[in-house]
């Protein structure tokens, strides 16, 4: 069900092809929880991490779970590479082709420079975000959670809340829960979101009440300050009366809807601390342990795929 050689956004996949990553999510979160190691299916396979913006969670995962698969797994320091002598990325990723990785995982600031490389390599590219395009892995990871938390991927009705207009998140999200024919919202200041919003089929308000009610599941957003390039907030304090999700405001969704952050979390501003750490309600920590079984699913079916296409 999975034979595409690269994961460069949620866009072109089918719904069973997300299907079929999810399903092998599920099997090695299970299998994580229950202790027992996972097949090496990666062994002898080089797996390269580029990461040209700073990253924790992301990167940390998909280095744990190359490993965990038993890849061999290099993280290069972009900051100190030749881009720094005026090495143009193109030429990086012939170098790093020329060296014949199996598995090139790469984060940018620009949207559309992952396509880029994945169109001079020979090698299966994974892009763990570019610019404000997509972050697929991360919606992967969201729509296991929700899954998991709600026994269903369709039909939910889900609030996505904060910073649109500068999220890859709520892009790759907004298209994975369309495709899986769930009734979506976003939720924000005009001055966040995009103005093609309206066009997306989707409902727009900035309203958290409104956008809120009835809600099986609110996703907040980070305000991503390093993509802004002027005052979109009068204040942050401003910001989180209106915006940030506390219990008043949650109130108005199911008593059974989840809270979710794709982190990191700015508690005050964007959620309230208390509810952030809500045993009951938030899945945050959990969105962490799905991103995991997430990638590793991802980089299997990857490797997978280029097995089958290369014995035909």
């Amino acid at each position: 069900m999975f034979t595409r050689p690269h994961l460069l956004g949620i866009e072109p996949l089918h719904p069973l092809e997300i299907t079929a990553l999810l399903d092998r999510a599920q099997h090695y979160a299970e299998g994580a929880r229950a202790g027992i190691r996972p097949e090496p299916v990666l062994a002898g396979l080089t797996q390269v991490n580029m990461f040209f913006e700073n990253s924790t969670r992301t990167q940390a995962s998909f280095e744990i779970a190359g490993k965990r698969l038993g890849a061999d797994v290099m993280s290069m320091a972009m900051q100190a590479s030749s881009l720094t002598k005026g090495e143009t990325l193109i030429d990086t990723a012939l170098t790093l082709n020329a060296m014949r990785p199996d598995l090139l995982v790469v984060r940018h600031p620009h949207a559309g420079a992952v396509n880029l490389l994945a169109e001079k390599v020979t090698c299966a590219v994974l892009n763990a975000g570019d610019g404000r395009h997509e972050h697929p892995t991360q919606a992967l990871l969201d729509a296991l959670t929700i899954r998991r938390a709600k026994g269903r991927l369709h039909r939910l009705t889900v609030a996505i809340c904060g910073d649109i207009a500068h999220s890859r998140v709520a892009r790759s999200n907004l298209i994975l829960l369309g495709k899986m024919e769930n009734r979506v919202r976003l939720v924000g200041p005009p001055t966040l979101m995009p103005p093609e919003a309206a066009a997306l089929g989707v409902e727009v308000t900035d309203d958290m009440a409104a956008g809120l009610k009835d809600a099986d599941v609110v996703m907040m957003l980070r305000l991503q300050r390093e993509r802004m390039d002027g005052a979109f907030i009068p204040s942050e304090r401003e910001y989180y009366h209106r915006f940030g999700l506390d219990a008043a405001k949650l109130a108005h969704a199911k008593p059974d809807a989840i809270v979710m952050h794709p982190g990191p979390m700015n508690r005050g501003v964007e959620i309230d601390g208390v509810l952030a750490d809500d045993i009951n309600r938030s899945v945050i920590q959990e969105q962490v342990e799905m991103g995991v079984a997430v990638r590793m699913a991802a980089m299997d079916l990857l490797a997978a795929a280029r097995r089958e296409a290369a014995s035909i």
